[in-house]
């Protein structure tokens, strides 16, 4: 589980984070969403650690990160799961390389360990035959499996996505979702995604957080994400006529 209690971020003089106070549960895909500028990545990095919040706590299976030096840190991010917009494989290595690397960092298993923990993640996301070819030989669904399979393989407690339907067709986009769901759900990972997608928020999104301004301006499910009052949130959701004509139908 992680714990959020009233963190504040300031760069110069903006405050980019207002009092952010929330919870994530282990197994389930909680969602934060809201405009660009909003201030996501920057929580999402708090929460990885990468940004150090001036106020509040973060607590990560009652572990506090916030006054944690980067060398306790770096103990806590082998715990950690990463999906990165840009997916961030290496071009120079080929797939198993890739998806050994973190094995090769954190981990003293022998090879054929780390080769037998690589093919269970690669199977793992239906990837098979692929692991002496190199990024640039697969497809953009394909990386993102790939970056997926990379992300699970120390078994993590906490996964992290930034925009992982970046670039997606629609159809290969479900498939990453319903991957996520199903990793996150399987291995009781607490999972917290970044998204403008709105069919990822209502297709897997357990808990949504709406960010505005710096602030947690609406926090529910995504049954309810389609309902609310809150005036901000529907002028983001519903800037898209489809979702208008679901929310229509939703109301009859």
């Amino acid at each position: 589980m992680i714990e959020v209690h009233n963190i504040q971020k300031r760069f110069g003089e903006q405050l980019v984070l207002k009092g952010i106070s929330t919870t994530f549960s282990p197994g389930k895909c909680n969602m934060i969403i809201g405009k660009s500028g909003a201030g996501k990545t920057v929580f999402l990095n708090c929460l990885v650690g990468l940004v150090t919040p001036e106020e509040g706590e973060i607590l990560l299976d009652d572990r506090n990160i916030v006054p944690m030096s980067q060398k306790e840190k770096s103990v806590i991010r082998k715990e950690m799961g990463m999906l990165f917009q840009k997916n961030a494989l290496f071009d120079s290595m080929n797939i198993e390389e890739n998806v050994m690397f973190p094995l090769d960092m954190f981990t003293n298993k022998s090879l054929e360990e780390k080769k037998e923990r690589v093919n269970f993640c690669l199977e793992r996301v239906n990837l098979v035959n692929v692991n002496k070819k190199y990024p640039s030989e697969i497809s953009g669904g394909m990386m993102k499996r790939v970056a997926l399979a990379r992300a699970m393989v120390l078994n993590p407690k906490y996964l992290f996505c930034d925009e992982p339907n970046s670039g997606l067709d629609p159809k290969t986009s479900i498939i990453i979702d319903e991957l996520i769901k199903e990793i996150t759900e399987e291995y009781k990972i607490t999972t917290v995604i970044n998204t403008h997608d709105m069919n990822s928020v209502i297709g897997i999104g357990d808990k949504i957080i709406y960010f505005y301004e710096g602030e947690k301006n609406w926090e529910g499910t995504n049954k309810e994400v389609l309902n609310t009052d809150n005036e901000n949130l529907n002028d983001f959701i519903f800037a898209s006529k489809f979702l208008k004509e679901i929310r229509n139908l939703n109301k009859k």
